[in-house]
């Protein structure tokens, strides 16, 4: 695959060409988000959920004709994404319950685990010391699972507007590819800007010219990527008690949209999986702001969340793990503030602004 520039520009390019395509097997698949079949769902015409058959053309093609350029780990990472693309299909064709949904996510965890890809920061920190070894490979797969499966729906849930996830994507793939290129880890840094060239097609063809949705397949498949890029970001040049807070903060706006989402249904008493139109994106367009601004002040928040996650890479670590808690402390008051906010749900249905 070359160097991370080239990655990107022939998934940007392979995004651009089979945009088309995707859309239109979507159609013939009969993958498709009809409007009001939902109470969320507000948006104007049927449209096809093409967004996670454009993500596995493209790294699959990739893959495939770069495959000297995949490693091991990267093969599993690609084999334990096809399950949550699969299950993710399956629920945009037929619509699947939470338990269904939670099992794909948990067999694509396992294949991670079972090939060796898991996070290793609690035995670095603390097996032998404070922790039997036992103890501390446990928790390292717990921590695995919940990561993996958290992130995973996280981005599927803040997938509320056209454009929010692709760009989120963008954004968050962009800043693995600079950390890992700058870990001295290339083969991942290639693939961190492969899926940084393909989320920028999904925003061209979902968040600028609207052609597609890009479902529970690919939002999901988003999520699980990026998660597990996360997991194989391994700055050796780095102090341990602080570099596993930079995945953390890359992707800390789904982490942020998923707290506030429950933490309001919790406390309203609602289902949490139950689609409403009371996300993040959803607060800003009834504190005024037009929709398009909303989508635009969700990717300036993850931008500047990982500026300051790129600005950790320079610092000690306790100064590091400081600038850590003290942007949690901020963003926690803010979500409480957001928290006590109205939503779309609190006017009439068939508003305008709704989400896909």
């Amino acid at each position: 695959m070359g160097n991370p520039f080239f990655s990107f520009g022939i998934s940007f390019l392979l995004s651009i060409v089979l945009g088309r395509p995707a859309s239109f097997l979507a159609e013939r698949l009969n993958l498709l988000d009809v409007p009001g079949s939902a109470p969320h769902k507000q948006h104007a015409r049927i449209t096809p959920l093409a967004g996670g058959i454009l993500i596995v053309a493209v790294l699959g093609g990739m893959a495939f004709l770069f495959r000297a350029s995949v490693s091991h780990d990267v093969w599993v990472v690609l084999a334990g994404a096809s399950v949550i693309f699969a299950f993710g299909l399956w629920d945009d064709l037929k619509g699947l319950s939470a338990i269904p949904k939670l099992i794909g996510q948990f067999i694509a965890s396992m294949i991670l685990i079972s090939f060796g890809v898991r996070v290793q920061f609690v035995t670095i920190l603390f097996a032998g010391s404070i922790l039997p070894i036992e103890v501390a490979e446990a928790l390292n797969i717990f921590i695995t699972l919940f990561w993996l499966i958290g992130i995973t729906n996280a981005l599927n849930m803040i997938d509320s507007m056209d454009g929010i996830v692709a760009g989120i994507g963008a954004i968050a793939s962009a800043f693995f590819a600079v950390a890992t290129s700058l870990s001295g880890q290339p083969i991942l840094s290639q693939w961190s800007a492969a899926l940084l060239g393909v989320s920028f097609g999904l925003y061209i063809w979902n968040g600028l010219a609207a052609r597609f949705f890009l479902g529970d397949s690919g939002a999901q498949t988003i999520g699980f990527l990026l998660a597990s890029f996360g997991i194989l970001y391994n700055p050796l040049n780095r102090s341990p008690e602080s570099s596993w807070i930079v995945p953390i903060m890359l992707l800390g706006l789904p982490i942020f949209d998923t707290t506030l989402v429950v933490l309001s249904r919790f406390r309203r008493g609602q289902r949490i999986g139950s689609g409403r139109r009371d996300h993040t994106y959803h607060r800003l367009v009834m504190l005024g702001f037009q929709p398009k601004i909303a989508v635009l002040l969700t990717h300036a928040a993850a931008l500047g969340i990982g500026l300051v996650a790129y600005l950790t890479f320079y610092l000690p670590p306790w100064l590091a793990l400081t600038l850590f808690f003290v942007t949690i402390f901020f963003s926690l008051m803010f979500l409480l503030w957001l928290e006590r906010q109205p939503t779309l749900d609190d006017q009439p249905a068939g508003n305008p602004n709704a989400s896909n």
